[in-house]
């Protein structure tokens, strides 16, 4: 195993270890001690590659943004139908950050209400995020898809709303892991329907 590889290994292991921690335990709860235990690292190498538990949740939300890029690549055509493109988007995200269900909680909490002391590092990671969804939306606006005249400010957080009502409708048991596709398909859909540009 190359030296590269091994560090990205180690990186690897203690986000997985904070993400099942911080889902059990909470963030606040959880000690470096833990963290470096489940991890099967020392403290200090906790430190050579991270300085706060802030900075190693911070990598699993680029880690999550790496994932959606992906998934992006490989499902679809940066041309296919705005409605594919949002599917895989946002089911990306869901099945990414509720693989452990409580870490889920504990995610959606941070990003929606990030403390004060996150916001400019939450703020750099949502400017890449809506990077992301302006050049969709962008060219969905340029098919003819979508009105042109809403902000796509406010286009991506109409999609994150619908989504946000999906993933709390699964976390209150409204609806079952296999119903959260399919209603998230019907309320973009209906969303497409009303925000496509009039036929007349």
């Amino acid at each position: 195993m190359t030296r590269e590889e091994k560090k990205r290994r180690t990186r690897k292991a203690i986000i997985k270890a904070a993400v099942e921690l911080f889902g059990q335990k909470g963030f606040d709860k959880t000690s470096i001690e833990e963290l470096a235990q489940l991890a099967g690292v020392g403290k200090g190498t906790i430190y050579t590659y991270f300085r706060t538990k802030s900075e190693i949740f911070y990598a699993f939300c680029e880690e999550q943004l790496e994932f959606i890029h992906k998934e992006l690549a490989h499902k679809t055509d940066p041309e296919a139908p705005l409605i594919e493109q949002v599917m895989t988007i946002f089911m990306g995200e869901f099945l990414h950050v509720t693989k452990n269900k409580e870490f889920g909680r504990f995610f959606l909490r941070h990003v929606l209400f990030p403390a004060d002391s996150d916001k400019n590092s939450f703020l750099e990671l949502d400017n890449r995020w809506l990077d992301l969804l302006y050049s969709i939306y962008q060219r969905a606006q340029d098919r003819n898809e979508l009105r042109s005249d809403i902000e796509l400010l406010f286009l991506a957080g109409h999609f994150y709303a619908l989504y946000i009502v999906v993933v709390s409708s699964w976390y209150s048991g409204r609806i079952t892991s296999e119903e959260v596709g399919p209603g998230m398909r019907q309320l973009f859909q209906q969303a497409l329907d009303g925000l496509a540009p009039s036929a007349a």
